[in-house]
């Protein structure tokens, strides 16, 4: 391939997925991100998790999405990607919005959990060191903290700004009183907020009630994640329970009983979505990018196949009045 082609190819992945402004910010995000919670542990295949990096920036998925505790192991995640990075996009790195964040346990002892000064600080430093990173893009406080006064975590996410260790900061699971606190001490600070990351689908609308609203008022982005919600939202489990599904193999984040209480209403979101030419997961994803104030769906994937897939969403996120009322009826 000569430079002029390789030039071409380069720039035709841009063209294969919509970005959309974060909030006020000057900060283009695709409406796809990829989450890296699962699939690049310390055990988990490191080819797939390539092809699985390879795959999304390719089809202009630019934003990779860490915490300090991804694994398993806790950290084992960050240092896949590290490698990764270093191996296949060290030259792109200024083409790549990578984002990390703590606030869940991470080490023994008092200082590796929550959000005071001394644990953000700290987790920062070993995330940049297993990403072999100076900056990250990003840096979320990865849940509230009732212990720790809020003054002292988002003066730490502040300090980090200034530091250069962090380009932008946000925080994650903040219900919306708590969020609007954090906003204005940030905006006082002079590092206004730049994203939300709340959980987000078909099943799981809290941020409906009135955090959407604040975001849009306020500038802020929003990032969602589990948009499927664990594979609920997906053919997975229209047909019974798979025996290699997430549900019956771990049941920590799904159970069993939880999916086939649900079954009734996805069999028939997935009427739906065969109406709009579009699989169940497709249509979830689009139904949270049919509002604008969502900037970007975290997705999650072991095969590439499903980052394909998922890609497919974007291209149709307009519901009909009738499309969206039949939905409320089934989820009502």
């Amino acid at each position: 391939m000569s430079i002029k082609q390789k030039y071409i190819a380069d720039e035709n992945r841009y063209k294969k997925i919509n970005y959309r402004r974060t909030g006020n910010s000057g900060l283009l995000l695709p409406e796809l991100s990829l989450g890296l919670w699962h699939n690049f542990g310390k055990n988990d295949d490191f080819d797939n998790a390539r092809n699985l990096l390879k795959c999304a920036f390719d089809n202009g998925i630019t934003h990779f999405d860490l915490a300090n505790n991804y694994g398993p192991p806790y950290g084992s995640a960050e240092k896949t990607f590290g490698k990764i990075l270093k191996k296949d996009f060290k030259k792109y790195r200024d083409e790549l919005i990578i984002s990390s964040k703590a606030g869940y346990d991470m080490w023994e002892g008092p200082y590796g959990n929550f959000g005071s000064k001394k644990y953000l600080i700290s987790s920062l430093d070993q995330s940049l060191k297993r990403m072999d990173l100076e900056y990250v893009d990003i840096f979320y406080h990865h849940r509230p903290d009732p212990d720790t006064p809020l003054e002292e975590t988002m003066g730490a996410l502040d300090l980090m700004v200034r530091q250069g260790k962090a380009l932008y900061v946000g925080i994650s699971n903040y219900q919306p009183k708590e969020a609007e606190k954090a906003f204005k001490i940030l905006k006082d600070l002079g590092t206004p907020c730049l994203i939300h990351q709340p959980r987000y689908s078909l099943f799981d609308r809290w941020i409906e009630d009135g955090l959407v609203d604040l975001l849009g008022n306020s500038g802020v982005g929003a990032i969602c994640f589990s948009p499927l919600a664990q594979g609920m939202l997906t053919d997975k489990y229209i047909n019974g329970l798979p025996k290699d599904s997430r549900a019956v193999k771990d049941g920590r984040y799904l159970k069993t009983d939880k999916v086939m209480e649900m079954l009734p209403k996805i069999k028939a979101l997935n009427e739906v979505a065969k109406s709009r030419n579009q699989n169940l997961a497709q249509m979830a994803i689009s139904w949270i990018l049919k509002d604008d104030r969502i900037t970007s769906v975290l997705i999650g994937a072991s095969k590439t196949e499903q980052i394909l897939d998922s890609l497919k969403a974007t291209e149709n996120t307009i519901f009909s009045e009738e499309e969206l009322a039949r939905i409320n009826s089934i989820l009502a």
